[in-house]
């Protein structure tokens, strides 16, 4: 839940979303994600991850930062049977669970996993994207976005989430209830916001779902 949002009105956007796409595959993951604590990025910020992706026509994502497939899941019915999405998970295992998953889902033929460093994943593919998607550590949000910037098609999205980190960079104080080892990462989103509203070929905006999206459309 967010720490920042009111939970009644986090619920209420979380059962619309499931009123306008349910899935058994879905619930399972989220089962997963809640027995072991897993960050993901919950049913409603998907649903409009979908939406994001479907208004623009997207046909290739880039994921930096998957998971076992939880937002992978969204883009990949936003793409539809010609389209791809490219992961990148430091984590095998959650590769693995990703395929069992979008496999029952019917969506893996259009999703592949990179095992490794998400930067070095994303630099050994070629080309521009309609969509990148970013969900690594959080210290790493400016390096993913000054990586990326350059690698979207005009017309196409930069996508973030945890970029209001449970209204942290409102006051840039980090959280007090986390490890020490995320101390730091609220200055690292301040910078990733503030760069990507300098960025002047970019319109963006937060969406404040759950934990804060950021998008961002090229345009020029």
């Amino acid at each position: 839940m967010s720490r920042w949002m009111d939970d009644g009105v986090e619920d209420y956007l979380t059962g619309l979303a499931e009123t306008e796409h349910d899935d058994d595959v879905l619930t399972q993951m989220e089962a997963l994600a809640d027995e072991n604590g897993f960050p993901i990025v919950g049913r409603a910020s998907g649903r409009y991850l979908e939406m994001a992706a479907r208004s623009i026509g997207a046909r290739r994502v880039m994921e930096l930062g998957s998971g076992y497939g939880y937002s992978a899941y969204w883009f990949a019915r936003a793409v539809g049977p010609s389209g791809s999405v490219v992961c990148t998970e430091g984590d095998a295992g959650n590769a693995r669970r990703a395929e069992d998953y979008l496999s029952q889902a019917g969506l893996w033929d259009r999703v592949r996993y990179r095992v490794g460093d998400a930067l070095e994943g994303f630099a050994a593919e070629d080309g521009e994207f309609d969509v990148v998607y970013c969900d690594v550590d959080k210290d790493g949000y400016p390096d993913c976005w000054l990586a990326a910037r350059e690698r979207i098609r005009v017309g196409g999205l930069w996508l973030c989430d945890n970029v209001l980190w449970h209204g942290h960079v409102a006051t840039g104080t980090d959280r007090d209830e986390l490890p020490a080892w995320t101390r730091g990462w609220t200055a690292k989103i301040q910078e990733h916001n503030r760069l990507v509203a300098e960025d002047e070929r970019y319109v963006a905006s937060i969406v404040p779902i759950r934990d804060g999206i950021m998008a961002a459309l090229r345009v020029r």
